[in-house]
């Protein structure tokens, strides 16, 4: 077999090239390369898609995150709750407002923010919760809810990497006070570049985060306090509106190769994250834990299997977080976590014979528990 890349973008974008190119065209010939018709009606259609009644769109989903920290004025002297085995850019969000992320352990079995944990980090100057839909799966937002209403904070989804997954039937991107996604090229709604969104069912704060994301003009010509350049460029939103119109079909072939990785790796000794039954997973990432990294990586490589490190270096170790005074031992599940945790090959082309190789290989590795 030809080697197995990690992820494999030209493959997906082949099927779709001519709706793609016409797409582009249009935003060329129209000339309204900044905001306009096509990021409007992205943004339509993507709210309608999360069953969210609003939608802005903005240059990545680390701007997605901070503009909703703002839009809310969070700030300095307040405190925002997330968790330490995420992406840099969720803890750097709270960080750009003057706000102190406060973190918290996550539940073993599902690598998410443990409600029972939130609860016991709470205190008066608690602003916001900020649970990370790690990977593709919701987090358990109906306790983090409650204790929103109990304590009078928000509670905004970090759903970069949840695109059309499900919580009891309800849509990443409508279950908390607002939600933010990235559109990196490699998610599973990926533009061609930066790119991201909120989505909400508060009006509110859709139109302050689209104020924010153009300088802060809440008015026109008008700027009544410091704004950024965070804007979603419509040939961003029109590559975006092709392929919302595959994601639900291609989040399906991520879950049939999911279903396969995890029948060919069913008593091997490899640990897979839970998918709860009230959760839709969409499978961002496919991950495994191991006692063995180094080994099973290398087995991989040898193999000519592309693999990742999703995150392997919690938050609160990274030397720009040296601050949040929580070293080695500090949060012992994240940390236990990421250290053991390998990604494999998932991408909707990948096809069952190269999950059965994938398989194959991690199966004759002899480190594994």
């Amino acid at each position: 077999m030809d080697k197995i890349p990690f992820f494999n973008l030209r493959e997906g974008t082949k099927k779709i090239r001519a709706e793609i190119d016409e797409a582009i065209a249009r935003v060329i010939d129209g000339t309204a390369f900044v905001l306009g018709p096509e990021v409007a009606s992205f943004e339509e259609e993507f709210a309608a898609y999360c069953d969210a009644r609003h939608c802005a769109g903005v240059s990545s989903g680390t701007s997605a995150l901070h503009l909703i920290l703002q839009g809310y004025g969070i700030g300095p002297g307040d405190e925002v709750i997330t968790v330490p085995n995420t992406f840099i850019a969720t803890v750097e969000a709270i960080a750009m407002t003057g706000a102190k992320p406060v973190l918290v352990d996550v539940e073993e079995d599902t690598h998410l923010i443990d409600p029972a944990r939130v609860e016991a980090a709470v205190t008066p100057c608690t602003r916001a919760v900020l649970p990370v839909n790690l990977f593709g799966q919701c987090c358990d937002m109906d306790p983090l809810m409650e204790l929103a209403g109990k304590h009078n904070f928000v509670v905004i989804e970090d759903a970069c990497q949840s695109h059309g997954a499900t919580y009891k039937g309800r849509k990443s991107g409508s279950l908390g006070h607002a939600a933010a996604f990235s559109f990196y090229p490699s998610k599973n709604l990926g533009s061609f570049g930066e790119g991201g969104a909120v989505t909400s069912n508060d009006e509110e704060i859709i139109k302050s985060v689209k104020a924010l994301r153009h300088h802060a003009q809440f008015s026109k010509n008008i700027h009544t306090e410091i704004g950024y350049n965070d804007r979603l460029h419509s040939l961003q939103a029109a590559v975006l509106r092709v392929k919302l119109r595959y994601l639900d079909e291609w989040n399906e072939k991520r879950r049939a190769l999911a279903g396969r990785y995890r029948e060919n790796l069913d008593g091997s000794g490899y640990r897979v994250p839970i998918e709860r039954p009230e959760c839709r997973h969409v499978y961002h990432l496919f991950t495994i834990w191991c006692t063995d990294k180094e080994a099973v990586g290398k087995a991989l490589s040898d193999a000519g299997i592309g693999w990742g490190e999703h995150y392997p270096t919690p938050v609160h170790l990274q030397p720009a977080f040296s601050g949040l005074g929580a070293g080695n031992g500090g949060y012992p599940v994240a940390e236990r976590l990421m250290k053991g945790l390998i990604s494999l090959p998932m991408f909707p082309e990948l096809g069952e014979e190269a999950v059965d190789r994938v398989c194959e290989v991690l199966c004759n590795v002899e480190t594994t528990e």
